[in-house]
């Protein structure tokens, strides 16, 4: 199928610009030459990356008439922007989650009265039923599957509903939309430990400061049987732009199709690191559906391109950069005894 090529006239408008996808998008964009509109609720001393470059704004999108103002003379929408985090967050912050239809609604408004010429709503894998994920040994979701509907409570639900909403505006008013499903995306530069982060990132967190303190275990949620893909964000930002540049109106997996245990997940968490550390099981913790893997037979066949980065490969800068947060925000100076009971090195 056709790709256009990348556009380099008017303002882009970047939703949720002070997030972890978003701030990737932003210096994606920023690097192509784009004029760039990054938006988000958070005080800007809070956003994950703050790029000088990009005019940033801080706006509650879940009102009508910001989205107006931030819309007005857009030429293409991100919208990423949603309250939304780790399987501990949205198990436990429903309706909040849910609540971010107003943000795509009333954008979606706004990109329609302003004239906007595309429109990218980042959805996710949690549209997918639960009753095709019982089991760890997953058969790969097609984009097919999302319906008969039973998504991730609260989360999904919004995701698919937003999703439909997509797709009814650009059938009664000729708007171009495009949609991808992210699953499990990871990287520098997100939340680590403020209860929004996802599981790559919070083993990081506990490997380094297992590393850091000389402690020989570490917390797993769940009993490391749940399997999962993950998405190095540079593979999302790729998958962003590919898609928002294609032809395909349907909602599109991004994801990778490398499934791995939660187990496995924390063994190369630690491979990285150089440890070898016990394993301590939460059988108490929320761990989400069963099993959970991308079928990317779909954007091979539209855009020639999946994401490919290795979970091994990406886990690297992770966990750098989150060990360098751990180490930054809460030092500590190992006692001389502690060090003989540090965790059992890699042979």
């Amino acid at each position: 199928m056709a790709i256009r090529a990348p556009s380099q006239d008017g303002t882009v408008l970047v939703a949720g610009a002070g997030g972890f996808i978003g701030g990737h998008l932003v210096a994606r964009l920023l690097a192509e030459g784009r004029d760039v509109r990054a938006v988000d609720v958070k005080p800007l001393d809070a956003w994950h990356q703050l790029h000088p470059a990009a005019r940033n704004v801080r706006s509650d999108l879940a009102l009508r008439e910001e989205c107006l103002r931030a819309a007005a003379g857009v030429r293409e929408v991100y919208n990423l922007a949603a309250d939304m985090g780790g399987i501990g967050f949205i198990e436990n912050n429903r309706a909040a989650c849910m609540l971010s239809v107003l943000i795509n609604t009333h954008l979606l408004l706004a990109a329609r009265e302003h004239g906007a010429a595309r429109y990218f709503y980042a959805s996710s894998a949690c549209v997918y039923p639960a009753y095709r994920q019982d089991d760890a040994r997953v058969t790969p979701l097609r984009e097919d599957m999302a319906c008969p509907a039973q998504p991730e409570d609260g989360y999904g639900w919004e995701k698919l509903f937003s999703e439909r909403m997509c797709r009814h505006f650009a059938e009664d008013f000729g708007m171009t939309l495009r949609v991808a499903r992210f699953h499990n995306v990871y990287g520098p530069h997100g939340s680590w430990d403020d209860g929004r982060e996802k599981a790559p990132a919070a083993l990081c967190r506990k490997v380094a400061r297992a590393v850091r303190d000389g402690a020989d275990a570490v917390e797993v949620w769940g009993d490391g049987s749940r399997t999962r893909s993950f998405m190095y964000v540079d593979d999302c930002v790729e998958g962003i732009r590919r898609i928002m540049d294609g032809d395909v109106a349907e909602p599109l997996n991004l994801g990778t199709a490398e499934l791995v245990t939660v187990e496995r997940l924390a063994r190369l968490v630690q491979e990285v690191a150089g440890v070898r550390l016990r394993h301590r099981y939460d059988l108490t913790a929320p761990q989400g559906v069963h099993g959970r893997n991308s079928d990317n037979t779909l954007i091979r066949s539209a855009l020639g391109w999946e994401p490919g980065i290795p979970l091994a490969q990406g886990l690297v800068p992770t966990y750098a950069w989150i060990a360098e947060q751990v180490a930054q925000a809460d030092p500590v100076v190992r006692r001389p005894a502690a060090v003989k009971a540090a965790a059992v090195r890699r042979r």
